[in-house]
């Protein structure tokens, strides 16, 4: 018998284990692989390997799964029966075997149902993360006109280190020692840009750099970040169960985390309310903070703030007045034809008579150092952090909002 899988095979192994009220252990699907495959005798590999094929029809990621297995793929895409993969250089449409649309369709339920999510007529789309770490978004028809619809992002559990994202490209080699810098000043930064342009990676790499000695407080809304350091400690949001309660929000978990001794407190994205939360636990002596924020660019970042700010309840001038005192650094990433790359390195620095935050560059991909260099350097040298060669020079020009 060969190695491949017959189409009837998961059928017959999930009616057997039915029937037995087995349990889906490996163990046990190896056994119903042997016991449905007739006569045949199989070698020990191709048995591990029928058993994998298998489990993966029946609680896994089915003919997903070597997408998902795959280190350079960090999303998958399924349009009814057609599968699009990015693998850091943009979507491409890959052949993937996955049946018929009734097919995906069961498969999008069985990922659903194994995160305890609703996936049916009576609730056509659902979030989801699954037990490796991916995230899942499925929507089913009518809603998906010409669906299911899944969206995948893949969970990577090794982190980089800047050494890799510099060897990668994503940091240029001047720009390490200052973001290394960053970390030791303990600035609070945020990591902002758009939707899949490595705003989680970089930041698992700089929380990388803290101090073994420091206690890092992460707050997700699904758990990403998984930085290599000794120390970390992650409070997870949770949405509505099934009943409709249960909910956990971003907001309740920082106002956890700060009970929880934090050197340094994370928030993986802020999206809502939560910063306002925040801005207020960083003005209040837990300086070295970092997120994660949705901005096309450096300049859009104010009025992003202040729309979040809005959902809190903050007004607009308390929020400037808060992001003055609370936040001063931006990296800006950016994914272009050559992958995910750091576009800026930003300072948060108030300005005019009403005090309003601006974004000035103190560094920029491809024309260097910029106005806020100057101050930069200031702040590192205050901070008693080294202040790497990229700022030491003089800079001439004001610091002050463009």
């Amino acid at each position: 018998m060969s190695g491949q899988t017959d189409d009837g095979l998961p059928a017959r192994v999930r009616q057997r284990m039915a029937a037995d009220a087995t349990p889906l252990t490996p163990a046990a699907i190896v056994s119903a692989v042997r016991a449905e495959s007739g006569a045949a005798v199989l070698g020990d590999t191709t048995l591990l390997r029928m058993a994998d094929r298998v489990r993966d029809e029946l609680v896994g990621a089915g003919p997903l799964a070597p997408l998902l297995a795959d280190p350079a793929v960090t999303d998958v895409l399924v349009n009814g029966t057609r599968v699009w993969v990015d693998r850091g250089q943009g979507l491409h449409q890959v052949a993937v075997p996955l049946g018929s649309v009734d097919d995906v369709r069961r498969l999008a339920q069985r990922l659903t149902a194994s995160a305890g999510r609703r996936l049916d007529d009576g609730s056509p789309y659902a979030d989801a993360r699954l037990a490796d770490g991916t995230r899942l978004h499925a929507v089913l028809p009518p809603v998906a006109t010409d669906g299911p619809y899944l969206s995948l992002r893949t969970f990577r559990q090794r982190p980089f280190t800047l050494d890799e994202l510099v060897r990668h490209g994503t940091v240029p080699p001047p720009v390490a020692p200052l973001l290394s810098s960053l970390v030791s000043a303990r600035l609070a930064y945020l990591v902002t840009g758009g939707t899949g342009s490595g705003k989680t990676t970089l930041l698992n790499t700089l929380l990388g750099l803290v101090p073994a000695t420091e206690r890092i407080v992460l707050v997700e809304d699904a758990a990403e970040l998984q930085p290599r350091h000794p120390h970390v400690v992650g409070l997870q949001a949770r949405t509505a169960n099934v009943e409709g309660s249960g909910v956990v929000g971003l907001s309740d978990l920082v106002r956890q985390a700060l009970r929880m001794r934090p050197d340094r407190l994370v928030v993986g994205e802020c999206r809502g309310g939560e910063v306002v939360d925040l801005l207020a636990a960083l003005n209040t002596g837990h300086d070295g903070g970092a997120g994660t924020l949705h901005a096309n660019a450096p300049s859009d970042v104010p009025a992003r703030l202040e729309a979040l700010g809005m959902l809190g309840g903050l007004p607009r001038a308390a929020l400037h007045a808060q992001v003055a005192a609370a936040l001063q650094v931006l990296l800006q990433v950016r994914r272009g034809e050559q992958g995910r790359v750091l576009e800026s390195v930003c300072l948060l620095l108030p300005d005019g008579p009403d005090r309003l935050v601006g974004v000035v560059p103190a560094w920029v991909r491809g024309s260097g150092p910029g106005p806020a260099a100057p101050t930069l350097a200031t702040l590192l040298r205050e901070r008693g952090a080294p202040v790497p060669q990229i700022l030491a020079q003089p800079w001439p020009g004001s610091a002050g909002p463009a």
